[in-house]
């Protein structure tokens, strides 16, 4: 199977399908507007991915899946920067850091996380290269499409009804007057809290996106159900400025109408 076309033809749900039901080996490249993705399959099973704006090597594969820390990742890439994958592996499995299974299971949700990413693209070339194949010095794993082909079509859809709702994300956000209705003895997430300091006239959405490292998809997931929850509304972003917290995250100074705030937002976005 050697073919080439874009995705406005072909989805990407048909190309999976096709890999699988056929029990192809190969990779699967897109080119999308502002990355490359390389895709492999073996036997019609998933064994490897990478994106090329991502740090795709084990070091930061670990650290975003909080394995370790950004200063042992830091000292991963200083010090063994010359190492494989497959040789940092075995260091850190001997050395009784982490597991096998631990490093797998890593990288089996990395390559995960990048397929379903893949199901937000509706633009790009791609083209399906059975020579090519991951460098031997990276780690492969071995997962079925399956799953992942349904979870993906349900992200799809997600995607598209979010796109619908927010279709800009060079839009700016802002709370609305009165926060309304109180919730009790819940607690908003470290980066749930990051999202809501940001919320501010002069911050595009995009900017708090990029700022607090979260995926285009999460950023839509969280600032629909504010909106749903009538907490904040979109507006044109006023001025130019750097990116930086709102210097007051609330709209009143009351402190049970605040409370009320932080309880409905965290309603909300634990109901997705």
């Amino acid at each position: 199977m050697a073919f080439k076309g874009n995705l406005h033809d072909f989805q990407l749900t048909q190309l999976l399908n096709l890999v699988n039901l056929a029990h192809k080996s190969g990779s699967l490249v897109i080119e999308g507007k502002e990355d490359v993705a390389q895709v492999t399959f073996k036997d019609g099973k998933l064994i490897f991915a990478r994106m090329g704006k991502q740090d795709g090597s084990l070091a930061g594969v670990l650290l975003h899946n909080k394995k370790i820390n950004a200063a042992q990742y830091r000292m991963l890439k200083e010090h063994a920067h010359q190492m494989t994958d497959k040789e940092l592996g075995l260091l850190l499995i001997n050395a009784g850091y982490l597991t096998q299974e631990e490093i797998v299971s890593s990288l089996q949700q990395h390559f995960t996380n990048m397929i379903l990413l893949l199901f937000t693209w509706n633009e790009g070339a791609f083209r399906f290269d059975t020579d090519l194949l991951p460098p031997s010095d990276q780690i492969t794993v071995k997962l079925d499409l399956e799953n992942l082909i349904v979870e993906g079509v349900r992200r799809s859809k997600e995607w598209d009804h979010l796109n619908e709702e927010i279709p800009s994300l060079d839009m700016a956000l802002k709370f609305v007057d009165r926060p309304g209705a109180n919730f009790r003895n819940v607690n908003l997430t470290v980066e749930e809290w990051r999202v809501v300091s940001y919320i501010n006239p002069k911050n595009t959405i995009r900017q708090i996106a990029r700022t607090t490292k979260i995926s285009d998809l999460d950023i839509r997931r969280v600032v629909f159900s504010l909106l749903q929850a009538g907490l904040i509304e979109i507006i044109r972003p006023v001025g130019i400025a750097p990116l930086r917290p709102a210097p007051q995250m609330f709209p009143s100074k009351n402190k049970d109408e605040q409370r009320s705030l932080v309880n409905r937002i965290i309603n909300r976005i634990r109901s997705l």
